[in-house]
């Protein structure tokens, strides 16, 4: 891997949820203006998968004694210390990862039923072959992906868990809610004054948020998106300029937050779909994730796909 960055180098305990309190009677804290109080420093990392597995379509929900042989399952699938595969000289060893556990839930995708994203349209399919055909993976920094470059995790992206850094800064003000996101720095500023999204030229990598409560529910809307993050995946994740995210966070106890989000992208998924990710409480503070300063990784990328290039060449020549 090619990162530089500060946040994995700490370590940071995750504290653990409240006991389980009866559904609904948990009072969120207020703000001095009076809004329900979603400030502090909070992680989503966990090893469940956005996806159901295939080997569990079945089952939406582990037991107990499931969930504790699948984690040690998970957790031997994903040890970056284990031999590496021919080709394949691995990247970071398993000390630096922060990847959680799994919770009871076989898949973050709760709608639809069968846990799995909803296919792709046909115009969603022809726009990805068009993006692999003629194209290397290395023939310029274009071919590499808005994460590898350091740009963003696109949204919902920067809200999923993975591997190290998911950790959120959220602050809160009468007229806005910033979430600052420490892997790969994005910052989403909310405006939380009624108003309708920029105009549809206006259009931004994290696209244009607006949010509202709905009791204590801080419900964000974000619009306006490019269409330049093309990953799908949890490394990066959007879809295109029709996207529309429908997010919810709501505290369920003095460490825990309930958060969901819906995409919405006729012209991309054959329906919407539902995700539901679990945020608990951490000690800060959050780190500079300084990539772009410290990239090295793209320019060995460039220099390996051009020194094999060469060495092909040279192959053939000697035909």
């Amino acid at each position: 891997m090619h990162y530089r960055f500060a946040g994995a180098l700490i370590i940071t305990a995750v504290v653990a949820l409240d006991a389980q309190a009866p559904a609904g009677s948990y009072k969120a804290p207020r703000t001095p203006w009076g809004h329900p109080d979603l400030q502090g420093y909070w992680t989503n990392t966990t090893t469940t998968p956005l996806q159901r597995p295939a080997e569990l379509k079945d089952k939406a929900v582990l037991t107990a004694g499931e969930l504790a042989d699948r984690d040690r399952l998970v957790a031997e699938r994903a040890n970056q210390d284990a031999k590496p595969r021919p080709g394949n000289p691995g990247t970071y060893n398993d000390f630096w990862y922060e990847r959680g556990a799994l919770n009871s839930r076989t898949s973050l995708v709760v709608d639809p039923p069968d846990g799995r994203v909803p296919a792709l349209t046909d115009a969603a399919q022809k726009r990805a072959a068009a993006d692999r055909e003629g194209r290397g993976p290395a023939d310029s920094p274009e071919d590499r992906s808005a994460f590898e470059r350091c740009i963003t995790r696109g949204l919902p992206g920067a809200m999923l868990p993975g591997f190290y850094n998911h950790n959120y800064h959220i602050v809160q003000t009468r007229d806005f809610v910033v979430i600052n996101v420490e892997m790969v720095h994005d910052a989403r500023i909310i405006p939380l004054a009624a108003g309708n999204a920029p105009p549809a030229a206006i259009r931004n990598w994290m696209g244009s948020s607006r949010g509202h409560w709905e009791g204590d529910t801080l419900v964000v809307q974000t619009t306006n998106f490019n269409d330049k993050v093309r990953e799908q995946s949890l490394i990066a994740f959007s879809s295109g300029e029709n996207l529309r995210l429908t997010e919810r966070f709501k505290r369920t106890g003095s460490g825990s937050i309930d958060y969901e989000f819906t995409v919405d992208d006729p012209a991309f998924y054959a329906r919407p779909w539902t995700a539901s990710v679990p945020m608990v409480r951490i000690d800060g503070p959050i780190f500079e994730y300084a990539c772009h300063e410290g990239n090295y990784g793209m320019g060995g990328i460039l220099k390996g796909a051009r020194a094999e290039e060469q060495a092909a060449e040279g192959a053939a020549n000697r035909r």
